[in-house]
Order: C-alpha cells, then sequence, then structure tokens
C-alpha cells in the first residue's frame, strides 16, 4: 500500500509551553481539560532511547497513546492510518519534535505508529496510555500489534 502525507483523523499534536526561568523549565504536557472526554490517561511511563533507535512501528486496538516529546532529544514520529474506515485512510503523518519543538501527540486505536531518535544524545519520552499496561494485574494480553519486525511491512524508518 502506498501512504500519502496528510492530517490523520482523531490524531491531535498539541503544541507544549516550555516555561523557562533561572532555575531551569517547567512544561505542563496534559491538562485532561483540554482532552476529548473520551480520553482519561490512567498510567504513565517514560523511556529513553538511544540516538538512531526506533520504537515501533505498532498500533492498538482499544488503547489511545498520549505521548509527550519535551527533550532531551529529538525524535521523527511516524504514523500511518492503516483503518479501512477512516476518512484518512492512507495517509501518513510524520513530525520532528522533542527539544526544540516540544509536543503532546495523541494516538487513537488503530493507528500505526513509532518514533525515531534522530538526535545524538539518549532522547526522552513520557506516555500516558488511557489503557493500563496488561490490564488490572497485569493479567491480560498486551493490547499491541507489532509491525517493526516483518520484511514486507510498508511502515519503516
Amino acid at each position: 500500500m502506498q501512504f500519502k502525507k496528510g492530517e490523520i483523523d482523531g490524531v491531535l499534536v498539541k503544541p507544549l509551553k516550555k516555561n523557562v526561568d533561572e532555575r531551569g523549565f517547567l512544561i505542563e504536557t496534559f491538562r485532561i481539560d483540554e482532552f476529548a472526554d473520551n480520553i482519561k490517561p490512567v498510567m504513565s511511563y517514560v523511556s529513553f532511547t538511544r540516538p538512531g533507535i526506533a520504537r515501533g512501528p505498532h498500533e492498538h486496538v482499544h488503547q489511545t497513546d498520549i505521548f509527550s516529546f519535551i527533550g532531551p532529544g529529538t525524535f521523527l514520529v511516524k504514523l500511518w492510518d492503516n483503518r479501512k474506515n477512516s476518512k484518512t485512510f492512507g495517509h501518513l503523518m510524520e513530525i520532528k519534535t522533542g527539544h526544540e519543538n516540544a509536543c503532546t501527540i495523541i494516538i487513537p486505536p488503530g493507528v500505526i505508529h513509532g518514533y525515531k531518535n534522530i538526535s545524538k544524545e539518549d532522547g526522552m519520552v513520557l506516555n500516558f496510555p488511557d489503557k493500563l499496561y496488561r490490564g488490572p494485574g497485569k493479567n491480560e494480553e498486551v493490547d499491541e500489534i507489532r509491525h517493526e519486525d516483518k520484511k514486507d511491512s510498508p511502515f519503516t524508518f
């Protein structure tokens, strides 16, 4: 399948304001009053990704990811709308984000996504998903369809 660049229905990219003073900086990565009523984060995690390394691409069946890229590091984020019933089916979004362009990206279920650290330093990513990893007590299957190990995958960096 050939993807074309364009917005993806349900994906929200929110630029973040960095409040800087002599002590450092503060960024509000998300506010519940800025989300649609159906998006409620239930956990959070922080990951660091080494330079040149990609995470994903993968998709979730039920989970919405709420990623914040604030630095350190710069990332290339790719999103593919592979949802056959979506009005933006076949669209690809690419976002360069991180230290110099901090933003939060809300990714709905069914949108394939991944990111690659394109900087020379380890890069930090925050995630505030709306589902618990492996469910309550970590007793459920992981809600993830992985694409990165498929040899003929159209979802590449």
